[in-house]
């Protein structure tokens, strides 16, 4: 039997699925369950029920540090903007029954387009279309920060008061976490200086919006044709009423030319067409009406959460919670993003 399909079975019981979806969604002549392997936080399972095309989106199996990988949030976030002008997945159902599949889940209609992580499409490798890319990404990030939480049901989806300050408090706990598998491999450099310098450096006053918590180029679908279009934001799980600096500081994490992880994140930013940060930046303040300030902290508390999300990985992986091929090379990628993160809170590194 082929890994993934030996993964498959812990992730769902597929008699079990089909008796609940038959209740939730009537009978279906033909019933597959496929695995996605090209997500790295939740698990992507894609569906074909009859003739109609889901996905499933569930925690990974075993172990998983608390709040890490809530897709009932997920579930309840894009029914609320679903019908905005925030792009969205359809929701379909969501199911709170471990039982069923082993985990919580839910379900979505699956939208055809292209997520960018690796490469370019062929369609978008003209500097018309990369500016275009990088335009529409930044402005439904403007239209994410300023929608109204109350109008949609969310207003009680988070605690924005102390948003950021949980954040370095969350994530210094998701990395403890996972250190506790991990620290007899290797060594993280300077992560208590990281904590310690974000603590004290932590403003203590800033807007309050919903936030994505996730924002990233691979965390939205482009529409299959052109110009650039955004079909869907996607990977919701934290998403909450917060600082919306946190996501622009976690989003240029990844908006680099010069990306520590070739893997997660994209190589070809520097190509003709591209916004730099600034341009990125500048447009957001204008799309938004917000003002991003404290660049320093908030790439360094992204870079901070890449750390955990990172070692998260690597803890799964000698775990043996996962057959990604990614998770076992952050044994040495950690340490060098705590690098970087140490030279961007020195002020050694041009952000």
């Amino acid at each position: 039997m082929a890994e993934n399909e030996i993964y498959l079975e812990r992730l769902v019981n597929e008699a079990a699925l089909k008796a609940y979806l038959e209740r939730e969604l009537g009978d279906a002549r033909s019933v597959s369950v496929r695995y996605h392997d090209e997500g790295h936080s939740n698990e992507t399972l894609f569906i074909e029920w009859g003739d109609r095309e889901l996905v499933m989106r569930r925690p990974p199996a075993g172990e998983t540090a608390d709040t890490a990988h809530d897709v009932l949030r997920e579930y309840r976030v894009i029914s609320a903007l679903d019908g905005t002008d925030v792009p969205v997945p359809t929701p379909v159902l969501g199911c709170d029954d471990a039982s069923v599949i082993g985990g919580e889940f839910y379900l979505m209609d699956r939208l055809e387009g292209d997520v960018i992580r690796d490469h370019e499409p062929e369609r978008f490798a003209k500097p018309e279309q990369r500016r275009r890319i990088s335009e529409t990404l930044i402005d439904t990030l403007a239209e994410i920060h300023t929608i109204d939480p109350e109008a949609v049901g969310l207003g009680d989806l988070g605690r924005p008061e102390g948003y950021t300050e949980r954040q370095i408090e969350r994530w210094g706990k998701q990395f403890d976490w996972a250190y506790e598998t991990t620290k007899s491999e290797r060594e993280v450099p300077y992560i208590e200086e990281i904590d310690e310098w974000l603590e004290a450096n932590a403003p203590e006053k800033y807007d309050h919006t919903l936030v994505h918590g996730d924002y990233k180029l691979d965390n939205v679908m482009y529409a299959p044709r052109t110009p650039p279009e955004i079909n869907a934001v996607l990977d919701w799980e934290m998403g909450t009423l917060g600082d919306p600096s946190a996501d622009l500081g976690w989003m240029l994490c990844y908006w680099d030319t010069d990306p520590l992880i070739d893997e997660l994140m994209p190589t070809f930013l520097g190509r003709p067409g591209y916004l730099s940060r600034d341009e990125l930046l500048d447009r957001y303040e204008r799309q938004s009406g917000l003002e991003f300030t404290n660049r320093r902290f908030y790439v360094g508390l992204g870079l901070y959460m890449l750390i955990a999300v990172c070692e998260m990985f690597y803890a799964r992986y000698l775990n043996g919670n996962s057959n990604d091929d990614l998770y076992p090379k952050m044994g040495s990628l950690v340490p060098e993003i705590s690098q970087r993160a140490k030279e961007v809170i020195d002020g050694e590194r041009d952000i």
